[in-house]
């Protein structure tokens, strides 16, 4: 049996500015981009793992308004899982990412005691993202 990753959810209150930040900052390719219903999904993938998708999609997308707001309250509190990213060029993709309006820093590239080199801001939307050197 084999068992691979095919897919993340980040979710995000405005998939425009989540779609600048991953796709123009972070250099991630649009795969798809569907609307239903007043909502957004936005499919995107690196160039070196095409076959993992990760999909920029909003809190009340598909479910009920009680848990919508509930995961709307948790992204707004900063309180959802990210994304770990890994890069060739640590100190490149750090700069193009502190250069950005949307995104704040939390820690900038740094040996970490678990043995990598890493750094980690906010996306747009409060999500924590790590980016490690590979």
């Amino acid at each position: 049996m084999t068992v691979s990753l095919s897919t993340v959810h980040i979710y995000c209150d405005d998939p425009e500015r989540a779609l600048a930040f991953y796709r123009d900052v972070l250099g991630l390719t649009v795969v798809k981009d569907l609307s239903r219903g007043g909502f957004r999904w936005v499919t995107l993938a690196t160039d070196s793992q095409p076959e993992i998708k990760i999909v920029l999609s909003q809190p009340h997308a598909g479910r009920s308004r009680e848990d919508g707001d509930a995961l709307a309250a948790l992204l707004a509190k900063g309180e959802l899982p990210g994304a770990f990213f890994s890069t060739d060029d640590l100190a490149e993709t750090f700069e193009a990412v502190a250069a950005c309006a949307d995104a704040e820093v939390l820690a900038e590239p740094d040996d970490r005691f678990w043995g990598v080199r890493d750094a980690a801001v906010r996306d747009p939307a409060g999500n924590m993202i790590r980016i490690e050197q590979s």
